[in-house]
């Protein structure tokens, strides 16, 4: 696993003067104190090269000899010439299969389930997925709904079909689901670069949304993967709004303390958010910690993904 933040951080005080919102609003109503930004000559790319080559590090054999790429995001900074192939290109990994998915905030763990498809239909047997979301290329800070949400980042994992190394992550079941179909669905969350921007007209149904669905995908993955919620060491939520991930933790009758968050100092780190947490965290946990990994977003969209160290 790899990483990218960038090192800019705008704080709460930067939007009172640009959408009239006070630093304790916001944080009482988010739980951001401050976010990450890009500065002007990184972007996308950029910063989704930089996690792989964070990732490539530790890599226990040659990065040519993936096979598989999966860009998995929402944001883009060019739509024909996709992350996936300027990896390739970058990197120099002749022959690799590079596809562009995308499920708002779900998009990484729908990648995840793109390269189990691939594994388990003989195509590939090791994949890079890196996923990048520079939101503030696309936010409106002036909108005083989500103007001050956004953050950028990318994270970068290399999955293999066989065991690589002992120290090696295991995933144990990837569930997602579409939800277009409920609340405010394809209107919920948007990003139309013409007009205005990402923007999230209805906060509020999206709060109650994302509340019920991560659980429900929780319960799904757990279910599959024949576990119990018992044998989670730790839970990390997407990071849209730590009030949600405090709801999560109510509604499971746990403790917050049981969840890892970063939302505080990065904000809404859309798809990238839940994977960045683990890439972050994943050195504190010990052999056998299991750590489950929700998300919802826009579209709607939901999924889980379990990981034992």
């Amino acid at each position: 696993m790899g990483l990218y933040v960038p090192e800019q951080r705008i704080t709460n005080d930067y939007f009172l003067n640009v959408n009239g919102l006070t630093s304790d609003w916001i944080e009482q109503r988010t739980g951001i104190k401050s976010r990450s930004k890009c500065s002007p000559d990184e972007n996308i790319d950029t910063m989704g090269i930089s996690a792989v080559e964070n990732a490539a590090e530790h890599l226990p054999y040659d990065i040519k000899d993936v096979d598989l790429i999966v860009a998995a995001h929402y944001c883009v900074y060019d739509s024909v010439a996709t992350l996936a192939h300027k990896v390739q290109r970058k990197f120099g990994i002749k022959g690799a299969k590079a596809v562009y998915a995308s499920s708002a905030c779900s998009s990484f763990i729908n990648g995840l389930e793109i390269v189990e498809g691939y594994f388990a239909s003989g195509k590939a047997d090791k994949a890079l997925l890196v996923c990048s979301e520079q939101n503030t290329y696309y936010s409106n800070e002036a909108d005083p709904k989500s103007g001050h949400l956004w953050g950028d980042a990318a994270v970068a994992f290399f999955l293999s079909k066989e065991r690589q190394s002992d120290s090696d992550i295991k995933i144990l079941n990837i569930y997602t689901e579409g939800l277009g179909d409920i609340g405010k669905g394809p209107d919920g969350v948007r990003l139309r670069p013409k007009e205005d921007g990402i923007t999230m007209p209805d906060g509020r149904d999206v709060f109650i949304h994302a509340c019920r669905y991560m659980i429900h995908a929780l319960n799904r993955s757990l279910e599959q993967a024949g576990l119990e919620k018992s044998d989670i060491v730790k839970y990390i939520c997407h990071q849209a709004n730590k009030r949600i991930v405090a709801q999560v933790a109510h509604q499971l009758d746990m403790s917050i303390d049981n969840f890892i968050n970063n939302i505080e100092e990065l904000g809404n780190t859309g798809s990238a958010s839940a994977a960045l947490v683990l890439a972050q965290n994943h050195e504190k946990l010990n052999k056998g910690d299991k750590v489950a990994l929700m998300v919802f977003g826009g579209g709607y969209s939901c999924g889980c993904f379990i990981v034992e160290k």
